[in-house]
């Protein structure tokens, strides 16, 4: 049965305020099934073995953290950048479903653009990509060839993933001449330039690392399998076909955009099912046969404990996901620090990032924070891991540690939620011998980050529609 759902969008582009207008979709409600995604950390073992990727483990647990120091400095400036408070910028209203979509993740890119890998199929017929899972990002792009005869030609010849969408029946470029390229696209870096009026809108992506990346917007198929298996088609998604990529990106096939915008694949997928979104990840070094993933639609895990909600801000910083922090706790002691800190209106605020490895504090967050941990760290003996900056300045050998020695940390929201990660999850193994906090401070003002190894063994739920996000502790072992 086909129901009406309605977006309200107060949009807001780089360049212009307070645009309104109004959208119409309609969205099919599936009643069999949920959709589930696999997601694959960059250090998965499965990761090097796929064609066309040289990620994988790493080839120590040094190089490891160093990896993640190298993509959370990245991710952090591109955060910097383009975290600038803004209004609201759409609502969404629909009906709720109980159904949902589930999608394997694992952890991936080098140039803070996210750190989970998914698999994604697009097109008619449909073509397998593997494309970084990243909440911070809104446009969904792949290694492509439209109209360049040459691009790519040396990973075509070696069978890598290239999309072609002149051989998808599906595929519907956006004209450049068109409201959606000049204006609802402005914000995703399209050209204003237009040749032809039969010319599709193209793009021009920088990244804070100096990548760049080229191509045209189009619309799409994209195709998810229920957890019953069966196969259903997501239509008019869009898509970037990117035909030149200058700088990094050589080992992924593109990125999925899970941040919250109108133009994002999250947004799209999660409007057919009960307009939510769920991620679960587990440690970073657990055994490859323990799996993250990514759901769209209602998890229903009896083996989790009642789920704690908090405001989650929508359209505020987008495309991040912001949530109302009010303070931390050691061992039950609130620490004393500025309730600026906190205020998202006031340059501060916390960000939930999937894509960010380590926490990131502001200064006058962070300084609090390690003073609290200074006197039982101070019992170990301190080392460096020597491994470049943006480093965990806090770290020590781990003779004689024990979790039950370390202070329980807790954050606390606003609202009364509050999150209590392991033990394991704020004191890392960073090296073999060595522990470190996994906390990095950043300049204040700006946003705090919640990064996913603070986040693991916890199920994430995005309520899109009433603006909360619920979580819970978890071993993302859920039944399908």
């Amino acid at each position: 049965m086909e129901s009406s759902i309605i977006f309200i969008f107060l949009s807001l582009s780089l360049f212009s305020n307070n645009c309104n207008f109004f959208s119409q979709v309609h969205a099919s409600k599936y009643n069999h099934g949920k959709v589930k995604f696999k997601l694959i950390h960059r250090h998965s073992p499965k990761l090097g073995k796929m064609s066309g990727t040289t990620l994988g483990p790493p080839s120590s647990s040094r190089e490891r953290i160093k990896q993640l120091i190298h993509s959370d400095t990245a991710r952090l400036r591109a955060i910097s950048h383009r975290l600038v408070p803004r209004r609201k910028n759409f609502q969404v209203e629909t009906l709720r479903s109980s159904n949902l979509v589930e999608l394997p993740m694992r952890s991936a890119a080098d140039i803070g653009t996210g750190q989970y890998f998914v698999s994604f199929r697009i097109g008619s017929p449909p073509r397998k990509f593997i494309m970084i899972a990243d909440t911070g990002s809104t446009v969904t792009w792949m290694k492509c060839k439209y109209n360049c005869k040459t691009c790519f030609d040396d990973r075509i010849h070696h069978h890598e993933r290239i999309f072609n969408p002149k051989t998808s029946r599906t595929f519907i470029p956006i004209p450049c001449f068109s409201s959606m390229c000049k204006q609802d696209l402005a914000r995703s870096f399209s050209l204003q330039k237009c040749h032809r009026s039969t010319s599709p809108c193209a793009y021009d992506f920088r990244y804070s690392d100096g990548t760049k990346v080229l191509g045209i917007f189009g619309n799409d198929t994209v195709i998810v399998r229920l957890t019953n298996g069966k196969k259903i088609k997501v239509p008019d998604v869009m898509i970037g076909c990117s035909e030149t990529i200058v700088g990094n990106f050589h080992d992924i096939d593109g990125v999925m955009g899970l941040g919250f915008d109108q133009h994002s694949f999250a947004v799209k997928a999660a409007e057919k099912f009960g307009n939510k979104f769920s991620y679960c990840l587990v440690d970073h070094l657990s055994p490859s046969d323990l799996v993250n993933f990514l759901v769209f639609g209602e998890v229903d895990d009896s083996t989790l404990p009642e789920m704690q909600y908090t405001e989650l801000f929508l359209g505020i910083v987008n495309p991040y996901y912001a949530v109302n922090v009010s303070g931390i706790s050691i061992d039950g002691e609130m620490l004393a620090i500025p309730s600026y800190a906190w205020d998202l209106k006031s340059g501060g605020g916390f960000i939930v990032d999937s894509g960010s490895s380590l926490t990131h504090l502001v200064e006058p967050v962070f300084n609090q924070v390690i003073a609290a941990f200074q006197a039982p760290i101070s019992k170990f003996k301190k080392l460096s891991l020597s491994v470049g900056p943006s480093e965990p300045e806090y770290c020590f050998g781990d003779v004689g540690y024990k979790e039950s020695l370390m202070p329980k940390l807790e954050v606390h929201f606003a609202d009364g939620a509050k999150l209590t990660p392991p033990v394991k999850s704020y004191v890392i193994d960073a090296a073999e011998g060595i522990k470190c906090l996994g906390f990095v401070p950043t300049r204040w003002p700006g946003p705090s980050v919640i990064g996913n190894i603070l986040q693991q063994n916890h199920l994430w739920e995005f309520d899109l529609l009433n603006g909360k996000l619920g979580f819970a502790p978890s071993s993302c072992t859920f039944d399908d």
